[in-house]
């Protein structure tokens, strides 16, 4: 193809003799692009929104809770309850080695705190050392429960973002400094700015951690735990885990293992399987809807572009005429057809990437809300100019080879 001055000139002037064929084309284009970056940049910063809720879990947890049976089982009736203790957590500890972590947590909620003038309602949480292996906490100040604060029962705590911000309005490290959660008085040790919206027994920034033999005392639980967590070594499936899991405590508290009512467990391998299940649905139908945005376009220029040489063939058999071969035409035409897709698909880009910067602004006006990134990267663009230019030349083939077998005569006889 021929790259000069002259042919850049004519395809301007092409495009500006047909300019509201070429608007109306170009229009096609410019969408498709526009609607596939789009969908993809808010198809991200939407999974990141999603993912954020899930932020600090562990992809392999199970967390058992106890409930009501719903079938009879060795003479008893259904509709029993019954309560996970410490003794479950010891059996699970040595029968099942494939478990990395089995932790017990006591919760109680509609606590009230209180520092100087200041009161905040919060959950409580009685934990051990190892529970961040769970839930990894983001420590802004101070520490988080050691193995010391359990064994000797301190009256230490961790207290959730929201918590600190209300007690702590004007900001600074609270470490060393004393809330009163009921009748009794915490040191706090540690502030966890964790924002995910999902956690055990209430949100995490709303929540007071405290050791959990502490716990145990002070709310007189006995041996009763609310809820046992577990995680795996990595590599094992928590879903292949299950059935043993609850082999192990439907025997030991008389319920029927395939009672799933009797035993719920939370596992967060198949959310976060679930999530990502739903947006490779998500994204197919994206690319689906902004490719056949796209052709559609295309199509729409190649028909453009046949209506164009039909309209210009005289002028294209005086050029023959004249010396003009037909690799000449048929350069001119595909470049015109590239310039035309790739200028509207230009547009299409920026509008995206504004509009998916606009979209990020406004996510970014509320402070709750966790970072999410809406923009395309620089080499989506870039595929996607690439993209463009490739559908520009598929799009001039057909009217170039009509171009090119237009023969002098018949132009000037149609003339």
């Amino acid at each position: 193809m021929r790259f000069d001055v002259d042919s850049f000139r004519e395809i301007a002037d092409s495009l500006v003799r047909n300019k509201s064929r070429s608007l109306l084309t170009g229009f096609g284009v410019f969408w498709g692009i526009f609607m596939l970056l789009f969908l993809m940049g808010g198809g991200q910063g939407l999974k990141q929104l999603i993912m954020s809720n899930f932020e600090g879990f562990a992809t392999n947890t199970g967390i058992l809770i106890s409930s009501q049976t719903t079938v009879p089982y060795k003479g008893f009736k259904e509709g029993r309850y019954w309560r996970l203790s410490y003794t479950d957590v010891d059996r699970l500890r040595l029968m099942m080695p494939e478990l990395e972590t089995v932790t017990p947590v006591i919760n109680t909620g509609g606590r009230e705190a209180v520092y100087g003038t200041g009161t905040t309602s919060v959950s409580v949480r009685g934990i051990y050392a190892n529970y961040h292996k769970i839930e990894e906490p983001k420590i802004r100040y101070g520490r988080y429960l050691n193995e010391t604060d359990i064994l000797q029962e301190r009256k230490v705590c961790v207290i959730g973002k929201r918590i600190y911000k209300e007690l702590f309005p004007d900001g600074g490290d609270p470490c060393g400094k004393f809330i009163r959660v009921g009748p009794v008085y915490y040191q706090i040790v540690g502030v966890d700015f964790s924002s995910g919206n999902i956690s055990i027994g209430g949100r995490a920034d709303q929540t007071v951690f405290i050791p959990l033999p502490l716990a145990q005392k002070i709310y007189n639980r006995g041996s009763n735990v609310d809820i046992i967590c577990t995680a795996a070594y990595s590599g094992i499936r928590m879903s292949d885990l299950e059935p043993r899991m609850r082999q192990i405590i439907a025997k030991q508290h008389a319920f029927d293992p395939a009672d799933k009512q009797a035993m719920v467990i939370i596992n967060t391998e198949q959310m976060f399987a679930l999530v990502d299940n739903l947006f490779k649905g998500v994204n197919f139908l994206i690319w689906l809807v902004g490719l056949g945005t796209i052709l559609a376009g295309v199509i729409g220029v190649s028909n453009i572009m046949m209506v164009t040489v039909r309209e210009r063939t005289t002028e294209i058999g005086i050029r023959r005429a004249i010396g003009a071969t037909p690799r000449d035409i048929l350069s001119q035409i595909i470049l015109e057809s590239i310039a035309l897709t790739l200028v509207a698909g230009s547009f299409g880009i920026v509008f995206a990437v504004q509009l998916l910067r606009l979209m990020e602004t406004v996510v970014r006006l509320n402070p709750d809300n966790p970072p999410a990134d809406f923009q395309i990267g620089f080499w989506l663009a870039v595929a996607a100019a690439l993209l463009l230019t490739l559908l520009g030349v598929v799009a001039g083939l057909a009217p170039a080879s009509r171009a090119m077998a237009i023969k002098p005569v018949d132009a000037m006889r149609d003339e």
